[in-house]
């Protein structure tokens, strides 16, 4: 652990059931599909700020957030508070009798939304915000079909598969009627790249003509991640949303921002991800940071939209629940006071700049990419014929590990490292992730 930042903080020691003990008890009792990180996974204890603790007081630098849901970091004190507060008050009470909590907490993120982006619904996770998202659409315009784009994750439920666009997130189970997608616009695989500068329209392209093509030529909906966030932190192309939007709403559909990972100022440059672009959704899904790790999520849309599913009767017992709004408000004051936004722009571009040095020196990076403190490393065994270099990424990732520094790999051939840490980090804290980085790929 070299060169790690130090740290005052002094974890609890722990006095529960071994690693062995608890790995046990998961194989024996908990679904062989939930999966860990590691050939010799670790135990995380107990987290302070940007800092993760295993069963032996181990530090580690949070690299990866929780994949992207520690937004303000572990046990901020105001977060913690906040939900304390509400447990000993009321914890649930379902939004069928009036709770301050949820209309304050809804008042508050609408605040946050430009345009007529108005009107919440609360939920519990991201795919059930993609899921409600699809059904809001298709009751709004009555047309069915949906266009998403390749390499895309929307989450894990049958309507939320159908969007993802990953064969190894996809089960052999009917799940995709009426979704289809549309060409991956990825300026580095792609067959348009950042030398053409009208690559965001020719990429768009494919959304017309996918409907087309492959539709009654009337669609409910498109969709996308503002940066693509299990695909491997694929940046879209300058103007791309902009010229998708134009098809989808000239075939009657609206446009839907999926900013569960790229939302609540993780790009730096602005609050949501889609603003990168110069667009305004008509409906925005957004989960993770919003509750810096607690069960929220929310779905964000106009009036006009949202009164399409009130005709019937749609109901979630612990969509807005006054811990989670509560502990969802607390991040947002966090994250506005302690001017989080602004950090992720400065510690993003820190990180780019070091990673960006490290290509220079060693070959296996094919590219560096991503806004803030949503950022990818691409590994490739060659620069010329891009074949990904998933073996070594997954050794890198290893030996980060080993080192310190807990990260993600992502991408369709697991091939890209993601590095999307709490935001809060420091410097120093940077500094550290680029040495260890450079490390771990000298080990190669």
């Amino acid at each position: 652990m070299t060169g790690m930042p130090p740290s005052s903080f002094v974890p609890q020691k722990y006095s529960g059931p071994s690693p062995e003990e608890v790995l046990a008890m998961r194989s024996a009792h908990l679904h062989p599909a939930i999966f860990h990180y590691y050939k010799k996974p670790i135990m995380i204890v107990q987290g302070h700020g940007q800092w993760l603790f295993d069963h032996t007081g181990r530090r580690f630098l949070d690299g990866i957030g929780g994949i992207v849901t520690v937004s303000v970091g572990h046990c901020h004190p105001e977060v913690t508070a906040a939900a304390q507060r509400q447990q000993e008050t009321i914890v649930h009470t379902t939004t069928l009798y009036l709770n301050p909590e949820v209309a304050l907490f809804a008042k508050e993120l609408a605040a946050k939304m430009p345009g007529d982006l108005k009107v919440c619904y609360f939920v519990n996770s991201g795919s059930e915000a993609n899921d409600l998202a699809i059904t809001m659409a298709r009751a709004a315009t009555s047309n069915y079909d949906i266009i998403a784009l390749r390499n895309a994750y929307h989450g894990g439920s049958p309507g939320a598969m159908a969007l993802t666009s990953h064969h190894t997130w996809k089960f052999n189970v009917p799940h995709a009627f009426g979704v289809q997608h549309a060409q991956m616009p990825d300026l580095y695989r792609g067959p348009f790249g950042a030398d053409d500068p009208e690559a965001g329209a020719k990429y768009a392209r494919d959304v017309k003509e996918l409907v087309q093509f492959g539709t009654s030529g009337r669609i409910a909906a498109f969709i996308a991640e503002s940066i693509q966030g299990v695909g491997g932190a694929v940046v879209l192309p300058d103007g791309y949303l902009r010229h998708a939007y134009e098809h989808a709403r000239a075939h009657g559909g609206l446009c839907i921002a999926d900013e569960v990972q790229s939302g609540f100022g993780r790009t730096g440059t602005h609050f949501w991800g889609f603003e990168t672009q110069g667009v305004i959704p008509d409906i925005v899904t957004m989960a993770k940071g919003i509750g810096n790790g607690c069960p929220l999520a929310a779905v964000v849309t106009t009036p006009a939209i949202a009164k399409s599913i009130a005709n019937r009767i749609h109901f979630n017992t612990f969509g807005g629940n006054p811990v989670s709004c509560a502990q969802g408000r607390a991040v947002l004051r966090v994250i506005e006071r302690e001017k989080l936004q602004a950090n992720c722009l400065a510690r993003g571009a820190q990180l780019k700049e070091g990673f960006d040095r490290l290509a220079r020196t060693h070959q296996i990076i094919g590219q560096v990419r991503g806004l803030g403190l949503m950022l990818g490393v691409e590994l490739v065994k060659d620069r010329v014929t891009k074949e990904p270099a998933s073996a070594e990424c997954a050794a890198v990732f290893e030996a980060c590990k080993d080192l310190g520094l807990l990260i993600g790999k992502g991408g369709l051939f697991g091939n890209t490292l993601r590095i999307k840490p709490p935001m809060c980090i420091t410097a120093a804290d940077a500094e550290f992730m680029i040495a260890t980085l450079d490390r771990a790929l000298a080990g190669l």
